[in-house]
């Protein structure tokens, strides 16, 4: 089996381009880069069926002259599942464009107040999971003063 080299730099430009774009903030770079992710997975199925031969429904040939159907099946599923993966970041995006005006995904507000008091927490940075403390019961600090 021979795989067109072009095809495989076209898929892999596509993927890359695609995954470069869904890592983005703004919402249509997002469906920019899953309408591309898609169809650079969709050519690498089509690449993976094989070379092109005979419909497998027209006669009955021997197997070897006939054409995988799987991929071109697998090439349709994908291509309905990115058009609603694609249908649902367009209404993320126009939803997000009528409450804030623009289409960036901003930062949680609960987020960042997690991290603020994760930061804050001193007893958080004693505790150390590497070194195999904290397996077991956790022990209470001894305080100044107490029988021992």
């Amino acid at each position: 089996m021979t795989a067109s080299l072009s095809l495989i730099l076209a898929a892999s430009a596509m993927i890359g381009c695609g995954i470069y774009l869904v890592l983005e903030r703004s919402l249509t770079r997002v469906l920019v880069g899953v309408v591309m992710l898609g169809n650079g997975v969709n050519v690498l199925f089509l690449i993976s069926g094989g070379p092109p031969g005979r419909a497998p429904i027209v006669d009955e040939s021997d197997a070897s002259a006939m054409s995988d159907p799987l991929p071109q099946a697998l090439v349709l599923t994908a291509i309905v599942i990115s058009l609603a993966t694609a249908a649902f970041v367009l209404a993320m995006a126009y939803r997000s464009w009528q409450l804030t005006g623009h289409d960036d995904v901003q930062d949680d507000v609960e987020d960042r107040a997690i991290r603020r008091l994760a930061a804050a927490d001193a007893a958080s940075d004693s505790y150390d999971l590497s070194s195999g403390e904290g397996e077991g019961e956790l022990e209470m600090p001894e305080e100044e003063g107490s029988p021992a």
